[in-house]
């Protein structure tokens, strides 16, 4: 039970930090982002960046409620689908990202 409460206030701070960065705000807080010098940060569209990572908040979001679900009914497997999904999205926002040049301006 101890273990679910914690993956519920995680949970939260993440849902939080999702609501602000799908509403194109919050990109400071994007890590790499943030320690771009301004004439780099210039050649990003700052909006898109945050919108596209406030939307993998949401999915890190069902992951680790799966976790806490997990810990409330002891189904393991639902846990490792969460894990699944985490690494999977994971990967997918690092190449997704880093290929194409889709934040740039």
């Amino acid at each position: 039970m101890d273990a679910a409460i914690i993956y519920i206030i995680i949970l939260i701070l993440f849902l939080i930090f999702a609501i602000v960065l799908s509403k194109g705000k919050g990109a400071f807080l994007i890590a790499g982002y943030n320690t771009l010098p301004k004439s780099e940060k210039a050649k990003y569209d700052e909006v898109a960046l945050a919108k596209f990572m406030g939307k993998v908040m949401y999915g890190y979001c069902f992951s680790i409620m799966l976790w806490g679900l997990s810990e409330l009914i002891n189904q393991q497997w639902l846990f490792i689908v969460g894990l699944v999904l985490f690494i999977a999205l994971t990967i997918f926002t690092i190449v997704y990202g880093n290929t194409g040049n889709r934040f740039k301006k």
